[in-house]
């Protein structure tokens, strides 16, 4: 693929965007098993990393859609309140900010309030596919998250793709899902193949435009399907509407290259990234730019397109 212009946190939107899509409500799930044992290893017992519902149901949270955001606008750099390694409590800019690599579902009708959507009824409410970077200040989210689950750790920017590929074109890409043991409750049992074989990559660019290949993904890494996703959120009566997103949460495989954001690649800040030119990385700094690519197909054939964002110093920093 040919090289994309720099994208500055004073570029505008690239001309294809045409501007970005009003959208609906924004709700990110926590599908990927590997990403969620890779975070409960790192953040509670490596023995037990899973929690005892997370093969039960589909797990995920209510974002913002105030701050969905498109390719070229810059990511401001958030602040929030942080516990130090000594214990003690600060306030100021996030030293551990996160990309994630995702695809989000968009909702093409509006629903029922009250009356829940079926498995066999769900494709019938999907428009189609998008790639979504679910932007993240990891060192915020570790202390507000007990009890109630992310808030301002999450909520500041999510990159929506101007690229939705229709449910139709991605027929072909349609594939089998792992084995879910435990089997699920009924309502939400598989009748068919509902992942995809979408290849997923994200880049890094220095201010100086160096680039850095930094993972290599794939749709077929979900644990918990579009479908399933989409039924689970709607099962106690909630409805949904057109332009609504779910984004399927952090995408990772079972390897280090497949695994979709800093969070397990830099392993929290442990291990650090070496960059092409030599430079390295735990988290992103100010004046990189974050890349995720999408596409699947023969001859990438179908294209999800590409997301560009710059990070930038955060107002009043």
């Amino acid at each position: 693929m040919e090289k994309p212009p720099p994208v500055t946190a004073d570029s505008p939107a690239p001309p294809e965007l045409g501007g970005m899509r009003q959208w609906g409500e924004f709700t990110d799930f926590y599908s990927s098993e590997h990403h969620a044992r890779n975070v409960g290893k790192m953040f509670r017992d490596p023995d037990n990393a899973l929690l005892p519902n997370w093969k039960h149901l589909p797990v995920g949270y209510h974002g913002r859609s105030s701050s969905l955001i498109a390719s070229g606008d810059p990511v401001w750099r958030p602040s929030g309140q942080r516990k130090e390694a000594d214990g003690s409590i600060t306030f100021g800019p996030t030293r551990k900010l996160d990309f994630e690599l995702e695809v989000g579902v968009v909702i093409s009708r509006d629903s029922e309030r009250g009356q829940p959507i079926t498995m066999a009824e769900a494709d019938s409410y999907i428009e189609g596919l998008v790639l979504v970077n679910d932007w993240s200040a990891r060192d915020i989210q570790a202390w507000e998250y007990v009890p109630l689950g992310p808030f301002l750790g999450k909520n500041f920017a999510t990159t929506i793709g101007d690229t939705v590929v229709p449910l139709a074109d991605l027929e072909p890409c349609r594939i089998d899902g792992p084995v879910q043991d435990p089997e699920p409750l009924p309502y939400l049992q598989r009748i068919g193949p509902s992942h995809f074989d979408i290849t997923l990559e994200a880049w890094h660019e220095t201010a100086e435009g160096v680039r850095t290949l930094l993972t290599r993904s794939n749709h077929r890494h979900l644990y918990w399907d579009i479908r399933q996703q989409l039924v689970h959120h709607t099962s106690n009566g909630c409805n949904v509407r057109a332009g609504d997103i779910l984004a399927s949460g952090t995408i990772s495989g079972p390897d280090r290259e497949s695994w979709g954001c800093l969070l397990e690649l830099a392993w929290n800040g442990t291990e650090s990234l070496t960059l092409d030119d030599g430079s390295q990385r735990t988290f992103l700094e100010d004046g990189d730019v974050l890349e995720l690519r999408g596409w699947a197909g023969e001859d990438q054939a179908v294209d999800l397109g590409i997301i560009r964002n710059p990070v930038v110093a955060g107002r009043g920093a």
